[in-house]
């Protein structure tokens, strides 16, 4: 499988995002993960249009919008009309989600759906064949820096068997936690794109880390 890093921008210098995000843009990630959060969903508030906007203008890598908001059908257009490539919201936020799925297609990005770390992989079933992601959180949403779930790795081979099974090729993104000491047993596991955020951007050579997990 292809492998995948996505610094995840919550862990960037907000005084110097333009310097982080053109870091992101020389270095060997090919995605750069912007999470959304609105104070509500999770107990914590991020990023909105007019940054997504200005992480666009500084990069022309994929960029990969995580909305930990609820009714995210209310503004995933948006989201994608601010420059997002893909758009991921919560299941478990979402209260009609064939809707939010269609209005993502109709704007014109690929669609994720994440579930938190509570939320069974069979809770994905229906919904697989529609969207073509899969966000793993291997911490609980709203902060960063928390320590990775070693049950993850048990719910991203159900994931992959489900995605078998079925005949899909899903990807799958894990996100929580991830370091170059874990990303191998995570990709093992099924996953293809990995989120590090202080991993990258705590690390003394960023650029450097980022290679570290992608070969991990």
């Amino acid at each position: 499988m292809q492998r995948t890093v996505a610094p995840s921008m919550l862990s960037a210098d907000f005084g110097h995002l333009d310097r982080d995000t053109r870091m992101i843009d020389r270095s060997a990630a090919e995605w750069v993960h912007i999470d959304v959060m609105d104070g509500v969903f999770v107990p914590n508030i991020s990023f909105g249009f007019p940054v997504l906007k200005a992480i666009r203008r500084a990069t022309a890598k994929f960029l990969d919008v995580h909305l930990m908001i609820v009714e995210p059908e209310k503004y995933v257009a948006r989201f994608v009309e601010a420059g997002a490539d893909l758009v991921t919201f919560h299941l478990e936020a979402a209260a009609d989600p064939a809707e939010c799925i269609a209005r993502i297609r109709r704007a014109g990005a690929k669609v994720g759906l994440s579930i938190k770390p509570a939320t069974p992989v069979e809770a994905l079933r229906r919904w697989l064949p529609e969207v073509d992601l899969v966000l793993v959180m291997s911490v609980e949403p709203g902060f960063g820096g928390q320590s990775f779930i070693e049950g993850s790795i048990a719910k991203i081979r159900e994931l992959r068997a489900m995605a078998r099974e079925m005949g899909l090729g899903t990807i799958i993104e894990v996100d929580g936690g991830i370091s170059a000491a874990n990303a191998r047993a995570v990709y093992d596991a099924g996953a293809e794109v990995l989120v590090a955020g202080s991993a990258v951007f705590k690390a003394a050579d960023p650029e450097a880390e980022i290679r570290r997990i992608l070969g991990a």
